[in-house]
């Protein structure tokens, strides 16, 4: 008798095309891409051209005054190039400042938490490398939506309303966000000439417009105005950094990610860490599976919460950190019948954070995986009306406490959430995919590849599939006491599988509602390319 055929999980067809594909969690931005890509530009010019859509039309998530990471498969030269734009604190905001003001944590919102943003420097420098269209021509569809509005897409509008909710009191907000004073409504249109003016002298200027002159001047006032240190020289100083990849196995696929002050790190010792369990089809979502992989992700997020910063204020143990044979001591320690309450971090440790992302491939065999956030969705807050846009509010995630990796200091970069990711097989690229959201990212990196390798499922599928996150480690701001924390099961688990993670002394729920990450991917499957897009979201994939 044939074994029962296997639930799928899948709310959509995975999108085939010959030529190139896009995935992006916004319908405009994908069409956008889909053009760039049509009139003759690549993956970069594409991504560019989606992201600068996205933070007209999806200020949720993105907005030129966040950072940007991007990963980078060059088929001219067979190879992966990383690029991390993330910004600095600024220097004027000593400890002692903070000191003064007598808090023991940055907020999230308002002007103490304001990085450097990194997002124009990261597009000039991609597009300087790799661009093959005047950067005017790959600007011009998102100055146009700016300039003459364009429709909000449902989730979209939910989202912007929460935060119209939250950040009404910052500066400059409802000006920018909410001029009619209430979000935009889903399927209404929404209008930012600030933005268009702002992309225009970008299109025109590159970088300098942006990080020297006239807009880092008004950031600079805008800032200081309303009690911040930003200051324009922060800017004119900021450079975004070329960096090499990390990589670890997993079930004969490499995992590559970008090292700190990003957790990619983390994913990498996430699917090491599992690697070393065995999992097949029927595994998915059964009690096994959910223990193991909870398990696993409590030991790399202690690790994360004390190893990773900016690298250029502290040795990184990288190695060590990936080392087989510490991960192996790591695993050991994981009991099968019982969750563990406290996991310590690993001796290889130092002792001492909404999002974006969207997948591109071009005819030519390149492939790109870019992220870009402000952080908490609409970041601080504070928009400059004479701007358009948003300032990002990663500052937050600084540990006040001196002495840890991640203490802050003026001119540092903070411990960073967002990280794209690349998956290769035998040396030869096979997918450019990300999965947005904060903490959850390392998870869902993981969660991915765990449902395409070991449970059998498509590109589509391996997004749609229900997830699960676990809440409750160790924090990049600081150490907390901990009881083992909570398992969250995404709705469409199978009720003996809660049942199976209580037995075993979780504490687990099933919780709708999001949270669980947005997801994005393409791939080259034989002689055609495969694009995937998150079905919690508005977006789709496309291609041609």
């Amino acid at each position: 008798m044939s074994a029962p055929p296997r639930t799928t999980h899948r709310h959509r067809s995975t999108v085939r095309a010959p030529n190139g594909v896009a995935a992006t969690s916004q319908p405009l931005a994908t069409q956008t891409a889909l053009a760039v890509l049509r009139a003759g530009g690549g993956a970069v010019d594409a991504g560019i051209a989606a992201n600068a859509v996205q933070c007209v039309v999806e200020p949720t998530g993105c907005g030129l005054g966040g950072d940007l990471f991007a990963i980078l498969w060059r088929a001219e030269d067979a190879r992966l190039v990383g690029l991390e734009s993330s910004g600095p604190s600024p220097r004027a905001l000593t400890a002692d400042v903070i000191a003064g003001l007598g808090v023991d944590a940055l907020p999230p919102y308002g002007v103490l938490p304001i990085s450097v943003p990194g997002c124009v420097a990261g597009w000039c420098a991609l597009h300087e490398a790799y661009g093959r269209l005047p950067l005017g021509d790959v600007l011009a569809p998102a100055i146009g939506y700016a300039r003459d509005g364009a429709p909000i897409a449902p989730v979209v509008a939910g989202e912007w309303a929460r935060s119209v909710r939250v950040l009404a009191e910052q500066p400059g907000f409802l000006a920018v966000f909410a001029p009619e004073g209430r979000a935009p409504r889903a399927g209404e249109t929404f209008r930012n000439p600030a933005l268009a003016a702002t992309l225009e002298a970008v299109a025109s200027g590159g970088r300098d417009a942006f990080y020297a002159g006239r807009i880092a001047e008004e950031l600079e006032r805008f800032v200081a105005e309303h009690g911040g240190r930003l200051a324009a020289s922060d800017l004119a100083d900021f450079r975004p950094r070329w960096t090499e990849p990390l990589s670890a196995r997993y079930r004969g696929a490499t995992l590559h990610e970008l090292p700190p002050p990003g957790q990619g790190l983390t994913a990498l010792q996430l699917v090491k860490l599992l690697d070393g369990f065995e999992f097949d089809a029927a595994d998915f979502g059964g009690v096994h599976h959910l223990h193991a992989f909870v398990e696993c992700k409590k030991l790399a997020y202690e690790d994360r919460a004390r190893a990773i910063c900016d690298p250029a204020f502290a040795e990184l143990p990288l190695d060590a950190l990936l080392d087989d044979a510490y991960l192996d001591e790591r695993r050991r320690t994981i009991r099968a019948d019982r969750a563990t309450d406290r996991p310590a971090a690993g001796s290889a440790a130092l002792a001492v954070g909404d999002t974006i992302n969207l997948s591109v491939a071009d005819e030519r065999g390149d492939m790109l995986s870019l992220i870009q956030s402000n952080f908490r969705g609409m970041g601080s807050g504070v928009a400059p009306p004479a701007l358009g846009f948003g300032l990002q509010n990663r500052g937050q995630l600084f540990d006040l406490t001196p002495g840890r990796a991640n203490s802050y200091a003026p001119g540092k970069r903070p411990f960073h959430t967002i990280i794209p990711a690349f998956a290769t097989r035998d040396g030869a690229p096979w997918m450019a995919f990300g999965v947005m959201g904060g903490d959850v990212q390392p998870q869902g990196h993981a969660w991915i590849l765990q449902n395409l390798l070991d449970h059998g499922m498509d590109l589509q599928e391996a997004g749609d599939a229900p997830r699960v996150r676990h809440e409750g480690s160790s924090e990049p701001t600081g150490f907390r006491a901990r009881d083992g924390g909570e398992v969250l099961l995404e709705p469409g688990f199978a009720p003996e599988a809660l049942d199976g993670l209580r037995a075993r002394g979780h504490r687990a729920r099933v919780a709708a509602g999001g949270g669980y990450g947005g997801y994005q991917a393409v791939a080259r499957e034989g002689d055609a390319w495969a694009g995937a897009s998150e079905s919690r979201k508005d977006g789709h994939a496309g291609g041609y």
